[in-house]
């Protein structure tokens, strides 16, 4: 147990997960990272989990890390168990697992079985994730009859911006926004912030495969900060989240993309 807040980040292990767990350790939360990360070999792997658990350690943070497919139900229970059991109580949920598909198609040649994967695990495991900590969420206030308790989405600008190559990944993050505004309509009542960070092109293991066409449209001018976003950009948006510094604007989207979305002529 802690008197610490907590939060629960999926998809906490490297990348924009690592980034946004390091800064909430930062902050002073205690830490619960879902991961399930493979090495090049395909084998199950905790080796960047462990890693970043240390440096969270590092910061002041009891982490624990825990390994789970979070578009399964029985894994998504046991991550909360986890949480309840280890640390008693959660402030913060945020939903950053995902997954690109594993091969880019045309969308007039992708597979029903893509589609499934990846919504599955960008949509369907946060919508009922949410839906589980939300509900213990509002038992602890009821409990306490106060407390912290937000939550964040992790989207991407293929929310809105066509990839035509990669369409399941466009649908789910898509679907990821009206989540975002559909729980923070229900949760407002118990005073329950939901958030959308919407990061651009970051530099992580997911682009490494298109690094050189996105150098070259970035020094382009793709976007107006002319640089890659990093895993630490994300972290410290969802860093003023956690602060409470939004709290009256729930249900906001929160651009980290170097102002890709402005439209410009």
């Amino acid at each position: 147990m802690t008197d610490r807040l907590v939060a629960i980040v999926t998809g906490g292990s490297r990348g924009i997960g690592r980034g946004i767990a390091l800064e909430l350790a930062r902050l002073g939360y205690d830490l619960l990272i879902a991961h399930f990360d493979f090495n090049e070999q395909g084998q199950p792997d905790d080796g960047n989990a462990r890693a970043t658990q240390k440096e969270a350690g590092g910061l002041g943070a009891q982490c624990e890390a825990l390994r789970v497919d979070i578009s399964k139900a029985e894994d998504r229970r046991k991550l909360v168990e986890l949480a309840k059991s280890r640390f008693g109580r959660c402030n913060m949920l945020v939903n950053n697992a995902g997954v690109a598909p594993t091969v880019r198609r045309d969308l007039l040649e992708a597979t029903e079985e893509s589609f499934d994967r990846v919504l599955t695990i960008n949509l369907k495991g946060p919508y009922f994730l949410t839906q589980m900590v939300a509900n213990w969420m509002i038992e602890q206030k009821k409990q306490t009859g106060a407390g912290e308790y937000r939550i964040v989405n992790t989207s991407s600008i293929s929310a809105y911006t066509s990839s035509p190559a990669r369409g399941e990944y466009c649908i789910s993050k898509a679907g990821i926004s009206m989540m975002t505004a559909l729980y923070a309509d229900r949760l407002a009542e118990f005073g329950i912030g939901v958030f959308e960070v919407r990061p651009g092109i970051i530099k992580t293991d997911m682009t490494k495969v298109v690094t050189a066409k996105y150098d070259k449209m970035i020094a382009e001018g793709l976007t107006p900060i002319q640089r890659w976003g990093m895993p630490e950009d994300i972290g410290r948006a969802v860093g003023a989240i956690a602060e409470g510094r939004l709290d009256f604007c729930t249900g906001q989207v929160l651009n980290v993309d170097g102002g890709f979305h402005l439209r410009r002529l």
